[in-house]
């Protein structure tokens, strides 16, 4: 360690901005920034990480820090120090280690995927302190971090003002413009990465299905599937997730000539965000059946030995129509649904927070945040933002002009897909549930009278009418 502490004596001044955790998120956050001008000061609870870290990257700006005191030290105020670790009871521990050593107008960042009532939290406490807090929602995984991620900052609009040049020069470009904003004040920043990440596990889940039916229906194998992605990915259905699909169907095994993902067990993992988006929709009162699905979808997943058993002792009787004869633009039509109708469940879930917390938050501006860095990125991010922009109060994106001519003429495709996978026997929670939202969402009169009739029956819970104003109960027939 003594050549990394003689190096940092002959370093000065110190920076104004600090990385927190070392892990790799947090590396290549510090790495980026450091390209783009700003020298870091770097701090990791092991030594040894920050020690590795300076020793891989001697010729760049970095001064490393191996204790709290030290970190505050060789890191001049004001200070932005941006918290790169484990969301959840840490971030609440640091905090405590942090406070009492920072001076008033010195800035944390925390750049972890935390829940956004924490977040609000967090942001009192911190200003009880005289420290400012933002809640940035940073989207791009490794190479994000690295090479410039989406990011949405939430807090005081002031104490983002602060820090927007740093966002903005390490952010993703796109058409020139970084894919950074001000979000909103509070947790708005973690609120809107929570739904991105909702977003994105419905997107996964639909790209998923749409490969499981070309394989169990149609029997294609990988290379037909990667090649029919592969255009469409030239059209309107391009995106980050379409490509990398693409490039895992045309991965082999390192061992063997045989496709990797064919031996990748099918137990998906999640961290909690998707949870968590699901969690907020029920508490704001907004339905998004396509994301709640794809987190059932992984929850299913994880239930392999019952999958097994359940696939060995159920006798599924399949329809002996030819399955094979549906026409493959069909799941072209039907994934872009499920993608216009994924955001369309994202976006109110945003809208309606942004009306219930006050935070003012600028949809088509939310949306461009997204057009690069992220992984949600796609080229479709762009007309959900001009719809947005043109309409600010849109009350609901399937209604938006071109989105919804396109949907109009999807539909068919939708249908049949859903239809031939109940036949078939395969299972699409995410495209059936996009089905069942836009069906319901275009239906003028649900069956909801009858569940109102059922409530009012047995627990008096009183129902309205159609044809006269009023609240009114029933004594029905058999009631005892």
């Amino acid at each position: 360690m003594a050549f990394i502490r003689r190096r940092i004596m002959t370093t000065t001044p110190f920076p104004h901005v600090a990385v927190f955790g070392l892990a790799v998120m947090g590396e290549n956050l510090a790495r980026n920034i450091e390209s783009r001008g700003f020298p870091v000061t770097i701090y990791n609870r092991t030594a040894k990480v920050t020690e590795e870290f300076l020793n891989r990257f001697p010729d760049q700006r970095f001064i490393g820090a191996f204790s709290i005191e030290e970190l505050i030290e060789k890191t001049a105020s004001p200070r932005s120090i941006i918290l790169m670790i484990k969301a959840g009871p840490a971030v609440d521990h640091v905090l405590d280690e942090l406070i009492p050593h920072l001076e008033k107008g010195d800035i944390i960042i925390d750049g972890g995927n935390a829940l956004y009532t924490d977040t609000e939290r967090r942001v009192q406490t911190c200003a009880e302190n005289g420290i400012e807090f933002l809640g940035v929602g940073i989207s791009g995984g490794e190479e994000g971090a690295l090479r410039g991620p989406s990011i949405m900052p939430g807090g005081s609009q002031k104490t983002w003002e602060h820090c927007s040049e740093l966002f903005a020069k390490i952010a993703a470009q796109v058409d020139g413009e970084p894919c950074t904003d001000y979000v909103g004040p509070g947790g708005a920043g973690h609120f809107v990465k929570m739904v991105h990440n909702g977003i994105e596990y419905a997107d996964m889940q639909l790209i998923a299905e749409a490969y499981f039916f070309m394989k169990e229906v149609l029997r294609l194998d990988n290379e037909s599937i990667a090649s029919f992605f592969s255009k469409w990915n030239r059209g309107r259905l391009n995106s980050y997730l379409m490509e990398i699909t693409v490039d895992i169907l045309r991965t082999k095994s390192e061992d063997s000539s045989q496709s990797l993902v064919d031996l990748i067990l099918d137990k998906a993992g999640q961290k909690g965000t998707g949870r968590w988006t699901v969690q907020a929709s029920l508490e704001l009162g907004v339905p998004i059946p396509t994301i709640s699905a794809a987190v059932d979808a992984r929850g299913m997943s994880a239930l392999k030995e019952l999958r097994v058993e359940g696939a060995s002792r159920f006798d599924k009787l399949q329809s002996n129509q030819d399955l094979e004869s549906l026409e493959v633009d069909c799941i072209e039509q039907a994934l872009f649904s499920g993608k216009v109708i994924a955001y369309a469940q994202g976006m109110a879930l945003i809208q309606e927070s942004s009306q219930v917390y006050n935070w003012n938050l600028k949809l088509d501006r939310i949306a461009k945040l997204w057009r690069g860095g992220c992984i949600i990125r796609a080229a479709l991010l762009s007309e959900i933002s001009e719809a947005f922009r043109e309409s600010p109060k849109l009350s609901n994106l399937i209604f938006a002009g071109t989105l919804q001519k396109q949907l109009e003429d999807s539909l068919a495709g939708l249908r049949k897909v859903v239809a031939t996978s109940a036949l078939a026997g395969v299972p699409v929670l995410g495209l059936s549930s996009a089905l069942s939202y836009l069906e319901s969402f275009t239906t003028a009169f649900l069956p909801q009278n009858l569940i109102q009739a059922q409530r009012d029956y047995f627990g008096a819970h009183t129902y309205e009418r159609v044809d006269r104003e009023g609240v009114f109960h029933t004594e029905w027939a058999g009631e005892k």
